[in-house]
């Protein structure tokens, strides 16, 4: 009886354990969505950030809750995000995906077919759907 408990505590404790890994892996960002932009913004980059921040709350609330999907909107104009431009080879506003793997970003992708869907709603939050859908699951589970 003694080692019945025995191992059942060390089965609920290692248990414990696992759960804890697990939920402490999901709070990481696994991807991060930027729109870039800069000072002077016109219509047309007040709706890319508009169409894009839409398209990543109607496709991916769960996981930008979660915190697995982040979207951020950085201004390149300032000093600290001026390396972006170089990082990611911006010459205009742009969406770029930034996969995550353990904190450091093993790879990114710049979605230039914005400009082309800018005029069709419905068109660019699908392409921003495919893409970010497409780019998560190159490596993991969405549904995880």
């Amino acid at each position: 009886m003694r080692v019945f408990i025995i191992l059942m505590f060390l089965c609920l404790f290692m248990a414990s354990i696992l759960i804890a890994d697990e939920e402490s892996s999901v709070s990481e960002p696994y991807l991060n969505v930027y729109y870039f932009r800069s000072n002077f913004r016109c219509s047309n980059c007040h709706k890319i950030e508009e169409y894009a921040k839409e398209a990543m709350e109607k496709y991916f609330q769960d996981k930008l809750i979660s915190g697995r999907i982040v979207y951020k909107v950085i201004n390149i104009d300032e000093k600290e995000n001026a390396h972006f431009v170089d990082d990611y080879q911006l010459y205009t506003k742009s969406v770029v995906l930034s996969k995550l793997e353990n904190g450091i970003e093993i790879e990114y992708k710049n979605l230039q077919k914005i400009w082309e869907y800018l005029n069709d709603k419905e068109k660019f939050h699908n392409y921003i759907k495919e893409e970010v859908y497409n780019f998560f699951n190159e490596a993991k589970e969405i549904n995880q």
